[in-house]
């Protein structure tokens, strides 16, 4: 578990850089490709709101009219025209509800696939640097908020308005100095609407901070990792105190964000409420004073008017408190929408034909942060012709890693070029360079899924045939057979039904699927124990056969066929040639090859034990093997070793 505020915040803007769009005009865009839609809404909403009103009047002739004078069949039309326009009200407010819903859920589709496509081209430096549930929160809980703002309250906005506009109409029809009254307060509304939208504003920021911070807690502990981390440190009653910490800060500021306001926003209502009464007061008050009297139709036709304009106009301020809360979860989508794309497919890649696969570094400098004193890489200078192979060695943090980063332009050279058949990675298309650079990494990832589907993510149309022949060339054949469910047996997260071995062996089947012409291995043995790094090498001879290959090694044995050997310090390319000439020169290849020989002697010694067959090589090599208070051992033992 990270510790608390070590999320992701974005990036200060430069004085000098445009800024975004305002909010609005970018939540607006959002519906411009519905705008038709839209038009059909409004015209319904337009229409329900027309035709609503007309009730108190109808009620006014009912009252005033037909019952007064006995008009039996104006009663009967009257009483079938209130009923007609519930009918038709009811009918416009499913319409538009359906497309209003329609071009909701559209637009919140269109949003997710939007930042989860922008999300994609990221580089791998900004996923270095932000968890991974961080990510996760933009996408479901800041998106998924605000679902009901925008799937209704757009409509919502437009249907309350139209109607607090047609109810103020109506009301002056029948009597401007009773509408006078019951709109001396509004502004007064608007105004408080306003203070306690600004605050569940604020408290939204802090509330979608603290469910990003616990989806990052919940991603991290509950998974198999945070799970045997837990466990195996003993740390997993802290973790269960730290999230309980963490959910009652969220559950604090559920609390926050309901309660925000709300005796304001009551008040608004026990007001509007207790108008009806007010009129009736008034009304009674000019009667008494002598003043002209309306009728009692059209005093209950207008008390109807105003509850049917209270309710809109309370619909329309909470309304509007709810959009002010919406858009700090605008915010948080838009922060991720404008962050900059540092590595873009080119606007005019250049196409390549059958690719060769021969790979260059022409000086060659990248540094992760441009303020970083020390560059990763400086001057890289290395020719790895097709079908050839180069290993690199180094020691921990010489750049070994992010030099076969470069290839595939999982990061961008600083300085320098990279180039496979003559042509800068850079102006190449991700799909090409995809096509041409195939990676097997020391961390090996696989998805929750069967085998078959995990294979298949190199190359969807994969037949069953072609499956089982990558299997069968990663030595991982035999083992998926032997499985209860054979090719459709679930691999569990991250692979952890599989062991080390069997994993690494699945990832190179995938690879093989792929059969890219440029291969990069980054340690894909490291971490295995000697027997199972035997297997795994076999599999890696067979897929690195007449391709280039680019090999990060961790284990010198590993690497002494390649054709060339570049070793890394700080960055740098100190010695280059094939095994036996670094060995010539007794250098830096030298020394860290005695560093491994002890090792290696003894394994092998070990093995001759328990086969019982005598080595007469591997006892030489462990007489000149290096002891203590020896700083050298010959090249021969070395390069027996």
């Amino acid at each position: 578990m990270r510790p608390e505020g070590t999320q992701w915040t974005p990036p200060a803007r430069d004085e000098g850089e445009p800024r975004p769009p305002t909010q609005w005009r970018r939540i607006l865009a959002l519906f411009r490709p519905y705008s038709g839609r839209l038009a059909v809404v409004g015209l319904l909403v337009a229409a329900s709101a027309v035709v609503s009103v007309t009730t108190p009047f109808l009620l006014r002739a009912v009252l005033d009219t037909a019952i007064p004078q006995g008009r039996t069949g104006l009663l009967t039309l009257l009483a079938l025209g209130m009923v007609a326009t519930a009918v038709v009200t009811s009918i416009f407010n499913v319409l538009q509800t359906l497309i209003s819903t329609t071009v909701g859920q559209r637009v919140m589709h269109d949003l997710r696939t939007t930042v989860y496509s922008h999300l994609q081209r990221m580089s791998l430096a900004f996923f270095t640097r932000t968890r991974t549930g961080e990510v996760q929160s933009r996408i479901a809980n800041d998106i998924g908020g605000m679902q009901s703002t925008v799937t209704s309250t757009a409509t919502s906005l437009v249907s309350n308005f139209t109607a607090v506009i047609a109810s103020v109409v109506a009301m002056v029809a029948l009597d401007w100095r009773l509408t006078l009254v019951s709109l001396v307060l509004l502004p007064v509304f608007v105004w408080i609407s306003r203070r306690v939208g600004q605050e569940r504003k604020k408290i939204t920021g802090d509330r979608q901070k603290q469910l990003a911070a616990m989806s990052s807690a919940v991603q991290e502990s509950l998974s198999v990792s945070g799970i045997l981390l837990g466990r195996t440190m003993g740390r997993s009653d802290s973790l269960s105190r730290e999230f309980t910490a963490q959910s009652d800060r969220l559950a604090d500021l559920e609390v926050r964000a309901s309660m925000a306001g709300r005796w304001r926003m009551n008040t608004i209502q026990i007001v509007m409420a207790a108008m009806p009464a007010l009129i009736y007061w008034a009304a009674g008050l000019a009667a008494a004073g002598g003043a002209p009297i309306v009728s009692v139709g059209t005093l209950v036709a207008f008390v109807s008017l105003q509850q049917g304009l209270f309710r809109p106009t309370v619909s329309l301020l909470s309304t509007g408190v709810q959009v002010q809360t919406s858009l700090a979860l605008f915010q948080r989508i838009f922060e991720y929408l404008d962050l900059p794309v540092e590595i873009a497919d080119p606007e005019r890649p250049v196409a390549l034909g059958t690719i060769r696969g021969e790979v260059r570094f022409e000086g060659v400098d990248f540094r992760y942060d441009p303020e970083q004193g020390r560059p990763t890489l400086a001057g890289i200078e290395l020719k790895v012709p097709a079908g050839g192979s180069l290993a690199v060695v180094g020691e921990t943090g010489s750049g070994k890693t992010t030099l076969s980063y470069l290839v595939p332009r999982l990061y961008d050279v600083t300085g320098g070029r990279v180039t496979i058949d003559g042509v800068d990675v850079r102006e190449l298309s991700f799909d090409t360079l995809a096509r041409a650079v195939g990676v097997v990494s020391q961390e090996t990832y696989l998805f929750h899924a069967s085998v078959a589907d995990n294979l298949r993510f190199a190359k969807p149309d994969a037949t069953d045939g072609e499956l089982v022949e990558a299997a069968k060339a990663a030595q991982i054949h035999d083992t998926i057979a032997a499985l209860p469910d054979g090719f459709e047996t679930l691999v569990g997260e991250r692979g952890y039904r599989f062991s080390g071995g069997e994993k690494q062996r699945l990832a190179l089947a995938r690879t093989i699927l792929r059969n890219p012409p440029v291969l990069i291995l980054d340690e894909a043995t490291s971490a295995l124990d000697n027997s199972t790094e035997r297997a795994v090498q076999q599999a890696v001879d067979t897929l690195a056969a007449g391709r280039t290959t680019i090999t990060i090694a961790h284990r010198l044995s590993t690497v002494r066929a390649a054709d060339q050997i570049a070793v890394l310090d700080h960055g740098e390319v100190v010695e280059l040639g094939t095994h036996d000439e670094l060995l010539e020169a007794d250098g830096r290849y030298a020394a860290l090859l005695r560093r491994e020989a002890p090792a290696a002697v003894a394994v092998e010694a070990a093995v001759v034990e328990a086969v019982g067959v005598e080595a007469p090589a591997a006892e030489a090599a462990a007489a000149q093997a290096p002891v203590a208070g020896r700083d050298r051992a010959p090249a021969a033992a070395l390069g027996r070793a």
